[in-house]
């Protein structure tokens, strides 16, 4: 009689996961090894690495026919995780480990040739999938255990060895000693050194476009010669913006965990700074096979920052567009759709011309007015009709630096931003909203609809066709965020004409 060991894994396909059912009948026959059920060529491989690790571990491998299923065949599966269950799997068939105890946790890891367990990327996001559907008990290898016990209600076992792991589901052999494989730490989700914002000389409206794209969760491009201090401003961003909530925590730290190794919950917003050179594909994400987050999602509920952003490809940045509305990337391929969140804060740094002294008052440019116009035209209209605040960045006065002009310092700014979004948190209760920058353009012309008198300018700007319907929303928002750090109930006509006077320098 054939005999059946049964246990589970998670088959992650972006952050959502699907239990699977790892089945394996050993029957009579010549001697075969085979996967079925939609695998890729990594699991498809883990025929090997089982038969190795069974061996060296002094365990065995049957000398029949053996077959795996991974049920629901349909979904399809990847990567190295679905080792250790697979070689528990057949454990039980043989009756080494208890068939039922077996059944009960989620296995997640990778085989190494001699039997002990190795770290697997995304291990926090298929425990995350795991606990939602209901598991209580995991056992995954020692180096990916401090992630998985970041989850409340999960018991997650760290093991060293395919022995160890096979003694705790109830079979009776001697523990080896196995030092186990660490996992590898490369993950950065900060700015290395922010810096302070009371850096920052002689740039006042800039700073206070900066706190108020904090505040509200604006985007915001930065125009400015060479030196002006651009990339300074946006490198303190992170550092205005509040801790991140528990659930977008731990939402940020699962989706790192697909591409980093994680010892502790992200709890500060991440920053992402992709050079110029950048694909497409680098900033979406994607990949033929294992679909894998890109700096846009690697960014969500943080910064994105562009450098010299004309000279990213017009490709690339009208990539952008569709997550700037959305708040998540979708990616398409044939057997699967992959959806990542990409609620990010988007920070443009552009220099005026090609030769960066279009603003010299000297008049020292170089560039032809073709060569400024052309170099403009990269950003595209609609990317720029996206951005809410377009902030002009001169160069620092001699004044300024030789006196150490003082400015508004990154803790000063950061309660100002904590007491705007309370205000938001306040107005907005009982919507789905928390800050300004998220509530729908009908919302802002319906429920919070402000009088004529305060939007005369605004609507005349309509009116000559200076702002499309999306800039008359945007600039609104930027109002109330203007409003609320100034501790006033609504915006009114001095409001919106700062929040207009933020999007006229393109």
């Amino acid at each position: 009689m054939n005999t059946v060991g049964v246990t589970r894994g998670i088959a992650l396909n972006g952050l959502e996961g699907t239990m699977v059912d790892i089945e394996v009948d050993i029957a009579p026959g010549l001697p075969q090894f085979t996967i079925v059920g939609l695998a890729d060529t990594a699991l498809d491989q883990s025929r090997h690495r089982v038969r190795s690790a069974l061996k060296n571990s002094g365990l065995g491998f049957p000398d029949s026919r053996v077959i795996v299923n991974l049920s629901p065949a349909s979904v399809p599966k990847h990567g190295s995780a679905f080792d250790l269950p697979i070689a528990i799997a057949l454990l039980a068939a043989q009756g080494i480990v208890d068939p039922a105890r077996a059944r009960e946790p989620v296995l997640f890891g990778e085989l190494s040739l001699d039997g002990r367990l190795r770290p697997v990327r995304g291990s926090l996001a298929a425990m995350l999938a795991a606990t939602r559907q209901g598991v209580r008990e995991a056992y995954l290898p020692e180096g990916n255990v401090v992630e998985a016990q970041m989850l409340q209600g999960l018991e997650a076992h760290g093991v060293t060895d395919l022995t160890a792991c096979a003694v705790s589901l109830g079979a009776d052999l001697a523990l080896r000693d196995a030092v186990p494989i660490a996992a590898s730490r490369t993950v950065q989700t900060g700015v290395p050194h922010p810096g302070d914002l009371c850096d920052v000389l002689g740039q006042p409206d800039a700073v206070r476009a900066l706190v108020a794209a904090a505040a509200g969760g604006h985007h915001c491009l930065l125009v400015g010669e060479p030196g002006a201090g651009k990339t300074m401003l946006a490198e303190r961003l992170p550092g205005l913006l509040p801790d991140l909530t528990p659930e977008a925590s731990m939402s940020v730290t699962a989706l790192h965990s697909l591409v980093h190794g994680i010892d502790e919950l992200i709890t500060r917003p991440p920053w992402q700074a992709p050079h110029q050179t950048a694909t497409a594909p680098a900033l979406v994400g994607g990949g033929s096979g294992h679909i894998q987050p890109g700096a846009m999602s690697l960014a969500s509920e943080g910064v994105l920052f562009l450098d010299e952003a004309p000279e990213f490809s017009p490709r690339v940045l009208d990539s952008l567009r569709q997550s700037l509305e959305s708040g998540r990337v979708e990616i398409h391929r044939a057997r699967t759709v992959c959806a990542f969140p990409a609620r990010f804060q988007l920070i443009l740094a552009a220099n005026p011309c090609p030769c960066g002294k279009a603003f010299d008052p000297a008049g020292t440019c170089t560039c032809a007015p073709a060569a400024r116009r052309r170099y403009l035209r990269r950003l595209s209209g609609p990317l720029l009709d996206r951005m809410d605040l377009r902030v002009l960045v001169p160069r620092a006065s001699l004044a300024a630096v030789r006196t150490g002009q003082p400015t508004l310092s990154t803790e000063a700014a950061r309660v100002r931003v904590q007491e705007a979004r309370d205000r938001m948190s306040h107005r907005l209760e009982g919507t789905p909203w928390t800050l300004n920058s998220q509530v729908p353009g009908g919302e802002l012309r319906g429920r919070f609809r402000l009088p004529p008198s305060a939007t005369t300018v605004l609507d005349s700007a309509l009116e000559r066709g200076i702002l499309s319907l999306r800039g008359y929303d945007r600039t609104l928002r930027l109002s109330w965020t203007v409003a609320d750090l100034e501790g006033l109930s609504s915006p009114g006509r001095e409001q919106v004409a700062q929040a207009l006077s933020w999007r006229e320098v393109l």
